[in-house]
């Protein structure tokens, strides 16, 4: 043996018959604890599992149109600004504005459109808030109301035949959706392709399941809880595969989800959250008796937090495993502070990523606060913004908790399914140099170990080869 270094066997001989009981043992338990919860679980969707029914709901859909009213799509031709004509409106039934007649000699928008179902242009007019704010110019697909074979008062004279109602959006977001998962199925292969369509099933559980139990008024704490927690089932398993790996961090989720939901109910109610001054809050609680708007937002504190907490239990969960994996001699100790580095990093950009994400899709809501000119604290803890606030705190605890969870239930299965007897290495790792202790290694924790033993193998190998 080359450069005086004694080397550890390399026989790659199967596990010994304590390394695989103390294995079993360990799965045993993650089984015995996962198991019952999700059977529970699935009892209780069972038992939360909505009828179904309609009754009691009276929602006008803006989009049901009178007899001979229908709604068309077409592509712009040409856009023309002329005098709106005393007593029209260039309201439709999506704008915001107000929909009275538009006052004699004032400036109206109107696109020369040709009908997707053949036909002469039409003159569609655009409403003055997307006239204003966005415009539209020729070739973009619009899709207008068609008042021309309207009957009664919808046809009287003076008003517009043709109105605009929104864009027709179809071909971007196809075309988004195939690169989004194209992108996602060739840098994560078939691993990705699962996760989509784990995202696909994760769709129909909450279209399914927890959207109709709210409008049936079923318990919302429960039901974000079990439709949230089958969902990370589902989806940690499908995309992830059956694994002691996987079911750590599906533990380290379920924690994290169970902190979130008793924050996110203590909040609501602490912080009297009742979605007041939200038009669409307005129009649910006009909708149904059954439907309670303070706990429509208790569910979304909850499910708005799903992904960042599976990103970072499953990430912390693998950490653990790559790093036992480079230095398997390494502590339990050592690999929990080692780990708990990345944790801390991964901490500290999830933050940002939760907050970021609230700020851009609030940010309209924050300019119009801003053109207030209120003091900082009336603004965050406005009707406006405590939604928002709230949510961002309360997902953001659950996930940080989450962390340090995850990572000890990693370490503690790990080093218990990976146990090696004295003088025997896992059949995936080369020969490790005796003396070369990773717990010797001070704050460069198990990587910097798993670099030293690395480079001694080598050099060991070269040797021996001369």
């Amino acid at each position: 043996m080359g450069s005086g270094h004694t080397h550890v066997s390399t026989d790659h001989s199967e596990p010994t018959a304590q390394a695989i009981a103390v294995r079993r043992k360990a799965n045993r338990i993650l089984a015995a604890v996962l198991v019952p919860l999700t059977l529970l679980t699935l009892a209780g969707m069972a038992m939360l599992w909505p009828s179904g029914s309609k009754d009691g709901i009276s929602l006008a859909s803006p989009y049901s149109a009178a007899p001979g009213v229908t709604f068309d799509t077409g592509k712009i031709q040409s856009v023309v600004e002329e005098s709106c004509m005393q007593g029209s409106t260039a309201a439709g039934p999506s704008s915001d504005t107000t929909g009275q007649p538009a006052p004699a000699g004032t400036g109206c928008m109107f696109a020369f459109t040709e009908p997707d179902q053949g036909g002469s242009p039409v003159k569609v007019v655009i409403n003055p808030d997307v006239a204003k704010s966005h415009g539209v110019k020729p070739g973009d697909q619009i899709r207008y109301l068609n008042l021309s074979n309207a009957q009664g008062a919808a046809a009287s004279q003076g008003s517009p035949a043709y109105i605009f109602v929104d864009f027709v959006r179809t071909l971007p977001i196809v075309m988004l959706a195939l690169l989004y998962a194209l992108v996602v199925i060739v840098v994560a292969r078939w691993r990705g392709l699962r996760a989509l369509l784990g995202l696909v099933g994760a769709y129909f559980v909450l279209a399914g399941f927890m959207l109709p139990g709210l409008v049936e008024g079923k318990p919302p704490l429960l039901l974000a809880l079990v439709g949230s927690t089958v969902i990370m089932i589902g989806v940690l398993y499908f995309a992830h595969g059956f694994s002691a790996r996987t079911s750590t961090a599906l533990l380290g989720t379920m924690f994290g989800l169970a902190i979130t939901a008793l924050l996110a109910a203590w909040a609501t109610d602490a912080a009297n959250l009742a979605g007041v001054g939200s038009h669409d809050a307005t129009t649910l609680i006009n909708t149904s008796a059954n439907i309670s708007i303070s706990g429509v937002i208790l569910c979304g504190l909850i499910i708005s937090g799903l992904g960042v907490l599976n990103d970072v239990t499953i990430t912390q969960s693998s950490a653990v495993w790559e790093l036992y994996e480079l230095a398997p001699g390494t502590s339990a100790r050592k690999l929990f502070t080692s780990a708990m580095r990345i944790g801390r990093d991964h901490i500290a950009s999830t933050v940002y990523t939760i907050a970021f994400a609230y700020a851009g899709a609030a940010l309209p809501i924050l300019i119009i606060v801003m053109l207030y000119n209120r003091p900082l604290g009336d603004t965050l803890t406005s009707a406006e913004l405590s939604e928002e606030v709230i949510r961002t705190l309360v997902g953001s605890i659950g996930l940080v908790l989450a962390i340090p969870v995850t990572t000890l239930i990693a370490v503690l299965v790990v080093k218990a399914t990976g146990v090696q007897t004295a003088g025997q290495m896992p059949p995936d790792m080369p020969g490790m140099e005796r003396g070369v202790n990773p717990d010797d290694v001070g704050d460069t924790g198990a990587l910097a170990a798993a670099a030293a033993v690395t480079a001694e193998t080598r050099r060991g190998r070269r040797a021996d080869r001369g």
